[in-house]
């Protein structure tokens, strides 16, 4: 009996790189996350592999893509510690990995704990422990 596996199709747009300084195919990764400001998403240079967060309500409303892109820096960031909570839509550091991220989702473990799901900009998703006492 062979299992069917469905393929998930790839949603692609085409951004300004400031890494190659041209305008270049990027594929959307992870689900949009919802904020105050609308609805964002990280991209992925298919060329040079570089991750930016976008504002998919910016890029259907305006022709010129390049003010869609929103930049986050260290500096825009909380430093990421188990033991802070977080909102959705938070900017966190990690300090080890050296990394940028977007809280997406928050979850309760299995032993009652409470951990956030991160789409860092270079170690794509992840999962942190916050609340930690």
């Amino acid at each position: 009996m062979a299992i069917k596996r469905r393929s998930r199709r790839a949603k692609y747009i085409t951004l300004y790189s400031p890494f190659l300084m041209k305008e270049t195919k990027h594929e959307l990764i992870g689900e949009p996350i919802e904020t105050e400001n609308g609805r964002q998403q990280w991209a992925r240079c298919t060329r040079s592999r570089h991750s930016q967060l976008v504002n998919l309500d910016a890029i259907e409303q305006d022709q010129d893509k390049s003010k869609a892109v929103i930049h986050i820096t260290r500096e825009d960031a909380k430093t990421y510690t188990p033991k802070n909570e977080y909102k959705i839509g938070d900017v966190i550091y990690h300090e080890v990995w050296q990394d940028v991220g977007i809280v997406r989702k928050k979850e309760v473990t299995s032993n009652g704990g409470h951990s956030i799901i991160v789409q860092f900009e270079k170690n794509n998703e992840k999962r942190l422990i916050e609340k930690l006492s």
